[in-house]
């Protein structure tokens, strides 16, 4: 028992220097994400939530316990080495897999889209799963065939191979946003990691190819783009939600209604409490608290970049690639909800990073941010002791875990 002790207090920062083990700037940002959603979702939620459940604080309060929950997960994977994650990165991969097969299976269909398995206390999100699973994967994959990602195209096509077999299972659910910030952070990560130009540019003209086609052959999709370039002439039909998101940013002018004065989220804006939050933080607090909100985000997404570039920097490959990873899923998750919310793209379904109600995101979210800062506590400690030069410390102990490709 007590060497177990011991070990613990090994993993965490030691009491003598905890402040330079633990990137405070970042976990500070993190929290005060946290702490801003969970005051929208109880401001957005109230009404929606008398009406369904008859108790006007049932849903901020679940949020309350998926935070609670969030931050035990965070550090635990704070306490959990990222060589472990790393031996065991192609499971990750392939109950991602497992995930995606099992959701149209016994999935629960959600406004016209199967994407959640219900656990009875919550309904799993298998894609949020399945995008942190992924990145974790495709870091492993990239360091133990780096040579051939930069050189050959061989090491390109492998890992567009799996890109293509989730993107069949995630655009039959349909979560065609999830797709898109998949496929934002694997382009990124392998750019990256320095494959070739061209090759990155075949696999931008690929995905933007597929999308126009996912958009062409689906009616719903296209009457979205269609009301996005004049949402007021589909005001009552495929533009009401982004009119009334717009509605909301002009209510809020500079400086808001205020917290709680929300007109908009009287039943007027759906998804008030969920994917079109940010609207109503806009109507609340105006402009001011919204650039407050996003210089948040843009600092969550510098600190968690520059992490990774540090780790990078140190021969720590492996922790570098999960950085970047995670980072672009949550920058580019956050860009597409803020540009849905204020007709800068086509209005889809998905939830701001940390701040919309919902307990698959901010469970993953929370493990992904833990990730990150047991990444930097490992390269901060490395730095004080033996530095580490080059890669093959980080290939001798991914090729224990193993590839699918054998």
């Amino acid at each position: 028992m007590l060497k177990r002790v011991h070990r613990l207090r090994e993993q965490l920062p030691s009491s003598s220097g905890a402040p330079a083990d633990i990137d405070i700037a970042l976990l500070g940002a993190v929290l005060a994400l946290l702490a801003i959603g969970l005051v929208m979702v109880g401001s957005a939620s109230m009404d929606v939530s008398e009406d369904i459940f008859g108790d006007p604080l049932r849903i901020v309060i679940k949020q309350s316990v998926f935070m609670a929950i969030g931050l035990l997960v965070a550090g635990g994977a704070m306490l959990f080495p990222i060589e472990r994650i790393q031996r065991w990165s192609a499971v990750g991969l392939l109950v991602t897999f497992i995930l995606l097969v099992l959701v149209l299976i016994v999935g629960r269909e959600i406004n016209g889209s199967t994407r959640w398995i219900p656990l009875g206390f919550f309904n799993l999100q298998a894609s949020e799963v399945a995008k942190l699973g992924t990145v974790i994967y495709m870091a492993g994959y990239l360091v133990r065939h780096l040579d051939q990602v930069r050189s050959k195209l061989l090491g390109f096509i492998k890992p567009m191979i799996i890109m293509g077999l989730l993107a069949g299972l995630l655009l039959a659910e349909p979560d065609f946003g999830a797709l898109v910030v998949l496929a934002v952070a694997m382009t990124g990560m392998i750019f990256m990691a320095g494959t070739p130009i061209k090759y990155i540019a075949a696999m931008i003209a690929f995905f933007g190819a597929l999308g126009v086609a996912v958009v062409i052959f689906e009616p719903y999709r296209m009457a979205r783009v269609i009301s996005y370039t004049d949402p007021w002439a589909h005001a009552y039909g495929s533009g009401y939600q982004l009119t009334q998101a717009l509605i909301a940013f002009g209510r809020g002018a500079w400086f808001g209604e205020g917290l709680g004065n929300s007109i908009q989220k009287l039943f007027y804006l759906p998804e008030a409490h969920t994917d079109f939050i940010f609207a109503v933080l806009a109507e609340e607090f105006g402009v001011v608290g919204s650039l407050a909100v996003l210089a948040l985000f843009l600092f969550v997404t510098w600190r968690s970049l520059q992490l990774g570039v540090r780790a990078e920097a140190k021969g720590m490959l492996y922790h570098a690639y999960v950085a970047y990873g995670i980072t672009l899923l949550f920058a580019s998750q956050a860009l597409i909800n803020l540009g849905v919310n204020t007709g800068a793209l086509p209005t889809k379904g998905l939830a701001l990073p940390m701040i919309s109600y919902g307990g698959s995101s901010l469970l993953v979210n929370c493990l992904a941010f833990g990730i990150l800062l047991r990444i930097d506590f490992e390269r901060r400690r490395a730095s004080r002791s033996q530095p580490v030069t080059g890669n093959k410390k980080h290939k001798a102990s991914d090729s224990a875990g193993g590839s699918i490709y054998g």
